[in-house]
């Protein structure tokens, strides 16, 4: 079953065989190995570099990548709204969305990638993978995560770009991609049937909002809130904009991650395309026994063309580049989902349930929980397969549609109007969440049919698209959110200052009449409560300074050798005292910035946002 479009590759033994004998070469297998030793060394090397036997060096990488008061998202709804349940919801809502979502993504990726490149077993690869994460995630923090990052970015840059060259020179460029692709059908496929068809609307971002797979509106609107989410409120952004050393380096590190998500049109969707094209029986099979055969997967294989593309295009050593690419895509967002997931966890229910945890205990249980996720992932990998059908990236986008517009309307509105309340904030978060749950049970009740099968779901699953019901819940949060705050009584002045757009530059207070010793203890023990001070009441540093005076030399003089090795390895030591910097100016100085540097940044952003939107009308 050969198609007709043509393709460079060799003549495989089985048409249906996608991922063909041919395994890696030893030049790519030289290359592999090479990039693990060097990943691994500089993780370890962030390790022995920073300070990570405190809550601030393991967590915020010491601030040296100044010192910011909130570290997590629930952190700040505590500050800005007092009480205790809106941080606990979110918490456990996050940890939620991690696991399930996230971790289930990296998994399900990494997994087509490896055991069908490598022919290894599923199970062993994954856990290879996982066991390497979690050493410089648990022994380093956030600096190993960071600068790991840093490397297996320019890592995955370097291949696919290279990748990108090598597609559009077989296709014959953009032109020739827009020429071929709506020719690539497989050969398999029934006359009479329109499974297997490339969209029409295939090169256009704004599609019919009716009739289409992301209608425009939708798009536009409904799946802005669950990006708003991810940018403003997601804990692996969050961290690593606390981790910078002011407010410009934050600026700097977001604009950069702006400019980076301009590429992946480029640099992913369109040679996924070109896969279609020179693969069209494999990628773009119609028939669902043949794609059972070829991808395990009845509903489709187009989750195979990226790798498919890399095990057939590139020659020996860059397929081996590539495959490390594709290997720290992986170890990078798990890396990212291990160190927040452990923050949130740490900061926001443990730090509740044991109020009095010493740093050590601190540092502790954010290690294994790491050690926790790592074990959930690999028992939550055979449920990502038997739920993937195809539809993972329909699986995640309805998931945070579902889930993340009331968090995301929240967090504007604690932001931006100083007359949000707690009581408003509560009850817009619990009904949109409560709406967003019942249609997340729906989906997974009444599951979407094949192409070839008749659509008997109810209307409410049928007919209103997820990005849609995201416009729907955004709207539900937002009135709710309003109206409860309105009719009541507002937030007092110490809830509002310096936590809002607007009240950012207010003076900061300090209390005069007490001594830093003693009501720091007092302070603590009451941490879920709100606080009447500003600056002076932050979770992290009354941790820092109150518990690594009390508790850094806790570890008793006679341990072996290999109980010190671990404590080292976990970076809990009982040395020294870190000197923090003085609380009242740290978000004062945070907010300064030099004034060619920010004017640097403004101009970065018009033209950031200039080319975003022309890429969006050209392709609109």
């Amino acid at each position: 079953m050969e198609s007709g479009t043509s393709s460079p590759q060799p003549p495989q033994s089985d048409p249906l065989d996608v991922f063909p004998q041919k395994g890696l070469e030893p030049g790519d297998i030289a290359v592999l190995v090479l990039y693990f030793l060097f990943v691994l060394a500089v993780g370890l090397w962030s390790t022995v570099k920073t300070k990570r036997d405190t809550v601030k060096g393991y967590f915020l990488a010491g601030g040296d990548m100044v010192w910011w008061p909130v570290t997590t998202m629930p952190e700040y709804l505590r500050k800005r709204f007092g009480g205790i349940r809106i941080p606990i919801i979110l918490a456990v809502l996050y940890l939620f969305i991690y696991i399930f979502t996230k971790i289930s993504v990296d998994m399900y990726a990494g997994a087509i990638f490896i055991q069908q490149s490598l022919h290894l077993d599923l199970y062993l690869a994954i856990v290879g993978l996982l066991a390497i994460t979690a050493v410089y995630t648990v022994a380093g923090g956030l600096a190993a995560v960071i600068y790991t990052d840093a490397l297996q970015t320019l890592i995955m840059l370097i291949g696919a770009l290279t990748l990108m060259g090598y597609s559009f020179a077989a296709v014959g460029g953009m032109e020739g991609l827009k020429e071929k692709y709506f020719l690539a059908l497989a050969s398999n496929r029934s006359e009479n049937s329109s499974c297997g068809l490339p969209r029409e609307d295939a090169f256009h971002i704004f599609r019919d909002p009716l009739t289409s797979d992301l209608p425009w509106p939708g798009v536009l609107f409904g799946m802005s809130i669950p990006s708003l989410w991810y940018w403003c409120t997601d804990q692996v952004i969050v961290q690593r904009t606390l981790a910078a050393k002011n407010l410009s380096h934050a600026k700097g590190g977001a604009l950069m991650a702006a400019y980076l998500k301009v590429l992946p049109l480029f640099i992913m969707v369109f040679p996924g395309m070109v896969s279609r094209i020179l693969f069209p029986d494999q990628v773009a099979c119609a028939d669902p026994e043949i794609c059972q055969k070829i991808c395990s997967n009845p509903s489709g294989c187009s989750d195979i063309a990226y790798p498919k593309l890399v095990l057939e295009l590139l020659p020996t050593g860059l397929r081996g580049l590539m495959m490390a690419v594709m290997v720290a895509a992986l170890m990078s967002s798990l890396t990212s989902i291990f160190n927040s997931a452990s923050t949130i966890f740490t900061m926001d229910l443990w730090n509740h349930l044991r109020p009095q945890a010493s740093e050590k205990e601190l540092m502790i249980v954010g290690r294994v929980f790491v050690l926790l996720l790592v074990l959930v992932s690999i028992l939550w990998i055979p449920v990502v397969q038997a739920s993937q059908g195809g539809q993972l990236f329909i699986y995640i986008q309805s998931i945070s549609s579902y889930l993340q517009p009331p968090v995301a309307v929240v967090f504007i509105m604690g932001c931006f109007w100083k007359r949000t309340n707690e009581k408003g904030a509560f009850w817009g978060l619990i009904s949109g969440l409560l709406l967003g749950l019942v249609r997340l049970v729906l989906d997974f009740i009444y599951v979407q049919p094949r192409c070839d099968q008749p659509d008997e779901r109810p209307v409410l699953v049928k007919s209103i698209h997820y990005l849609y019901f995201s416009m729907i819940l955004s709207t539900v949060t937002l009135l709710t959110v309003s109206t409860v705050s309105w009719f009541t009584e507002p937030p007092s002045k110490e809830m509002v200052s310096h936590l809002t757009w607007f009240t950012r530059h207010d003076p900061v207070v300090q209390k005069e009449q007490v001594p830093p010793a003693a009501p720091l203890s007092h302070t603590f023990s009451q941490n879920g409560m709100p606080e009447a001070s500003s600056s002076s009441s932050v979770q992290f540093e009354m941790v820092q300074e109150n518990m690594s005076k009390t508790h850094s030399c806790d570890m008793t003089p006679k341990q072996s050798k290999v109980v010190k090795a671990i404590l080292w390895l976990c970076g809990i030591q009982g040395k020294g005292k870190e000197e923090l910097p003085a609380r009242a100016e740290a978000v004062i100085v945070s907010l300064e910035e030099n004034p060619l540097v920010k004017t640097l940044l403004d101009v970065n952003l018009i033209f950031c946002v200039s080319c975003a939107i022309f890429i969006w009308g050209y392709f609109a």
